[in-house]
């Protein structure tokens, strides 16, 4: 077990004392963010060099598992913030990384990486506009990240792939115009708010390439690039959330009655068979995210690229463990009655958050689809995976 997941085991009483606030507040409370920031839990995915454990796929996954058990939105928060800063510790120069993180262990990057804005060359730089949403953790992060795509004659900028040289830049906070815009269902606490940038020049060594880009420090991990750093963030919000309403189910089966019912929820047989099947398979969605990506970074680590089937499972566990999450709070929500329809209620707050994440544009039928393009071999690469 990692100090950083003890430290996130220890953190777990004041998120969960700290989490309606954060749902009214709609971001993380100021105690909150210095609690995580005390922990290190904003930096443990940092390269060593910059003050953080540079945590592998495993040490990250339980960690942001164990955060979202206590909270969906903490969960969220600290694996948005947490991979876009080891991102940022990774591949960008010394100047940006000693800019953006200094010696504030509070110092994270919120935002979106998603290409939603264009830039025009100028100077050792990007001058770049857009509109950005879903700007996850951006409540507190000192710098925002922002994906955009170089224009050139008013054309974007071609990679050797294809596609647009999609690259990701990080801005003060200050040169960001927030609109906010995160009314929502579930995920309230996580401040993913909508924002604006507007002519904002953005220097040689604060953007990289979204995909491609050649780590300069840091665990060989992020050789492979985001998108797996991004998969088992997600992946492990989901089989935490998941793993959290089954808990809350299991304590209350023995005592809970639901009128008419002869028995409590635990002695029925269609509850029992219900329980164990959102059980087991929840359990077996993780399993096979902690397999795969252990597999993908065992290959990395010994010097080997990583192949695209590999990159598939990766994509199709982190899929599996959001689906069977989110038919555990489906059937949490279902088997507790009105217990869970009521404001303030764990089981409801596990249900709304998982709907809500489910729906990011990460989690998709199109991911299955990609991945089984790849698996079967129709395909020799797919963007994205």
């Amino acid at each position: 077990m990692s100090a950083a997941l003890d430290r996130a085991r220890a953190l777990a009483p004041t998120i969960e004392r700290l989490a309606l606030q954060a749902e009214r507040e709609r971001t993380l409370p100021a105690e909150l963010v210095t609690g995580l920031a005390d922990a290190g839990l904003f930096r443990f995915a940092l390269p060593r060099e910059l003050g953080g454990d540079e945590a592998d796929f495993r040490q990250a996954i339980e960690v942001w598992e164990e955060l979202a058990r206590a909270d969906g939105s903490t969960g969220w928060t600290a694996m948005a913030n947490g991979s876009a800063a080891a991102a940022a510790g990774a591949y960008l120069s010394d100047d940006a990384v000693a800019k953006i993180f200094g010696n504030d262990p509070a110092a994270t990057v919120g935002g979106q990486f998603a290409p939603r804005g264009t830039g025009e060359r100028e100077g050792d730089g990007y001058r770049v506009t857009g509109s950005f949403s879903f700007g996850s953790g951006s409540g507190h992060a000192g710098y925002v990240s922002a994906g955009f795509i170089p224009l050139e004659a008013g054309q974007p900028v071609m990679a050797e792939s294809g596609l647009p040289d999609m690259r990701v830049g990080f801005i003060p906070r200050e040169q960001i115009e927030f609109t906010d815009g995160w009314h929502v269902m579930g995920l309230q606490g996580t401040g993913s708010y909508d924002y604006e940038v507007r002519q904002v020049l953005i220097p040689d060594g604060f953007h990289f390439r979204l995909f491609g880009a050649e780590p300069r420090r840091g665990n060989p991990l992020f050789r492979m690039g985001m998108m797996p750093m991004t998969a088992a963030g997600h992946a492990s919000f989901a089989l935490g959330v998941g793993r959290r309403a089954l808990d809350e189910l299991r304590d209350m089966a023995t005592s809970r009655q639901r009128m008419g019912d002869a028995t409590p929820l635990s002695g029925k047989q269609t509850f029992q068979v219900g329980f164990m099947q959102a059980e087991a398979r929840l359990r077996a969605a993780r399993l096979l995210v902690l397999d795969s990506f252990d597999d993908a970074y065992q290959t990395v680590r010994s010097g080997g690229e990583v192949s695209l089937g590999q990159r598939a499972l990766l994509r199709a566990a982190t899929n599996l463990a959001t689906d069977a999450a989110r038919e555990a709070c489906a059937f949490a929500h279902d088997k507790a009655g009105t217990v869970a329809i009521r404001d303030g209620t764990v089981l409801q707050r596990c249900f709304r958050d998982m709907h809500t994440g489910s729906q990011h544009a990460f989690i998709s039928e199109r991911v299955w689809a990609d991945c089984a393009q790849a698996l079967l071999g129709t395909v020799e690469e797919v963007p994205g995976l």
